[in-house]
């Protein structure tokens, strides 16, 4: 069994498919699937049914599977470390995170960051999920992940940044927009714009609802936080969202943003395989985006 084994095989089953893991790969099907026959006569067992639309792994394989991810993560991990220190301030660092993220967390520390690293590589990859996010880093395909925190399962570390308030978003021709903050029974019955159902601050938001007897209708779905708040904005819904900054103030004169003081704040923050085994260059772009965003809501507060 070889390296080469392993890594086909953690792309077979991450694929679905012989051939979707082959084109991945940029090698033929025959070739993958070689190395699957070879794995499953090494340790004696099948490790993936084969279906017409695809593959299954079986136990065997499920069992396999996340070890070799969890393995190989960690093995590249270490050469991109090995990498980044023989090329000083030149190595790379890859972030995962949902897709709004650099414009309300990161972009100043971004160009900061390029300024003190100008040849550094940096490199972001779109999850829509925590879940996707602890996934990334398991398979070692990034270095950190910026993440809404929860109760997680996952070998990982969570590091809190920022605790931030909840608000009702609202169009400026609301009734509701006189208000100067919202107490969740407001939320009753209420017909809300959600995040999808997976997703961790749409958890934590239902469970804190659900511990007050709240009871809200979410009619509308959406992928992110933005997409939310603007069709609040235009009037198509109300939306229970973090406060960020980015929407406050004289730049969005049709939108309020009501405080609910009674709902916990939402914690973000930094989620990696393992703080010992970053790299200097990394631990240089936490820091940076953990500064600049501290800096940015220090005075940035809904009045």
């Amino acid at each position: 069994m070889t390296l080469d084994d392993l890594r086909v095989f953690a792309a077979v089953c991450r694929a679905g498919s012989l051939s979707a893991a082959a084109r991945e790969l940029s090698c033929t099907q025959s070739a993958v699937s070689q190395h699957v026959k070879r794995l499953e006569r090494e340790v004696g067992l099948s490790l993936v049914e084969r279906h017409p639309r695809g593959v299954v792994p079986t136990p065997a394989g499920r069992m396999l599977s996340a070890a070799v991810t969890e393995g190989l993560g960690g093995i590249d991990h270490a050469l991109r470390r090995i990498e980044g220190a023989a090329r000083a301030d030149g190595g790379s660092v890859r972030v995962t995170t949902g897709a709004t993220t650099i414009r309300h967390f990161m972009s100043a520390a971004v160009v900061d960051f390029r300024r003190r690293f100008p040849r550094a590589s940096l490199e972001f990859e779109t999850a829509t999920s925590s879940r996707g996010c602890f996934d990334a880093l398991a398979a070692g395909r990034v270095d950190l992940a910026w993440i809404t925190l929860g109760p997680t399962d996952r070998a990982v570390e969570q590091r809190p940044v920022v605790e931030v308030p909840w608000a009702l978003a609202v169009s400026a021709s609301s009734p509701l927009a006189a208000k100067d903050r919202v107490e969740p029974a407001d939320l009753q019955d209420a017909r809300l714009i959600g995040l999808p159902q997976n997703s961790t601050s749409r958890l934590q938001l239902g469970a804190w609802l659900g511990e007050a007897g709240i009871r809200p209708v979410f009619d509308t779905s959406v992928t992110d936080w933005d997409t939310a708040i603007l069709l609040a904005e235009l009037g198509l819904g109300l939306a229970v969202v973090p406060a960020l900054p980015a929407w406050s103030g004289a730049d969005h004169p049709d939108l309020r943003l009501i405080p609910i003081p009674a709902l916990p704040a939402l914690s973000v923050g930094w989620s990696v395989r393992s703080w010992d085994a970053l790299s200097p260059l990394a631990r240089a772009f936490t820091d940076a985006v953990t500064d600049h965003w501290r800096r940015q809501t220090a005075g940035a507060r809904i009045e």
